[in-house]
């Protein structure tokens, strides 16, 4: 996540904080900054990390799983042409997992017959390690 997103999570801490801090005397009035500033950037931090990982036989970005014997042609968009492939390319049935800070795009063709969605189409920041650990 780009560090600029963090700075409204740390202004609303620091707000959460300063209510506390005028509450208390002394210096139980810092626990609210010392708490809940790292809390909400750990939550931010949490929030915004998917992993995509290839083993055991399968893709799996984020929480989806796609066996590696129904992977077909594999494409890297690169973030030049973002807009063109989540805009008027984009299949409504595609999975689709996207992280705007994140610049390159991956499409992995589906070719499980029996599966409705005819490819994913994800972010990543390294594609190439990718493709190779895909054996592309």
């Amino acid at each position: 996540m780009p560090w600029w997103w963090y700075v409204p999570a740390v202004f609303v801490a620091a707000l959460l904080g300063a209510e506390i801090h005028l509450g208390y005397p002394g210096i139980r009035s810092w626990i609210g900054y010392a708490v809940l500033v790292p809390v909400a950037v750990g939550v931010l931090f949490w929030l915004g990390r998917v992993r995509v990982r290839v083993g055991a036989g399968e893709l799996r970005v984020g929480e989806a799983t796609l066996a590696l014997r129904h992977v077909g042609r594999v494409e890297v968009v690169q973030k030049a042409d973002k807009q063109i492939a989540l805009g008027p390319e984009l299949d409504p049935a595609a999975f689709l997992l996207h992280r705007s800070w994140v610049g390159p795009l991956v499409r992995v063709e589906v070719t499980d017959p029996e599966d409705p969605t005819p490819y994913w189409i994800f972010s990543v920041r390294d594609p190439e390690r990718l493709l190779a650990a895909l054996g592309r």
